[in-house]
């Protein structure tokens, strides 16, 4: 694959960086992958507890979307209650990278 530069691509043609933040940049987003991250594997419940402020609602739909562009696997397990687990997938880890840039990058600031 040839190195990828910074361009602004071409005009018509959707932009990657605008569609990647079409899709990890929307509210809470970014707190989900984070966690997800971290912990490898989390519960609706556990990923609503580490985001204060997060309504069951805007969660749910923001996983559907993760799901949706295979940056996250949901796995439904068949118990009585039902439990439900999120992990990345090997789409959603290639993320890492760009975390940990930006993490540097927050350390930095004041």
């Amino acid at each position: 694959m040839e190195p990828i530069k910074l361009d602004k691509g071409i005009p018509g043609e959707p932009c990657p960086i605008a569609r990647t933040l079409d899709v990890i940049g929307t509210k809470w987003t970014f707190l989900i992958i984070r966690d997800l991250l971290i912990e490898g594997m989390m519960r609706f419940s556990d990923l609503q507890r580490s985001m204060d402020g997060i309504s069951p609602k805007t969660l749910a739909v923001r996983l559907r979307e993760l799901e949706a562009q295979g940056i996250i696997q949901r796995t439904v397990y068949p118990e009585v209650p039902p439990r439900v687990e999120y992990r990345l997938t090997d789409k959603g880890k290639q993320l890492e990278r760009i975390f940990i840039e930006l993490k540097k990058f927050g350390l930095t600031l004041q």
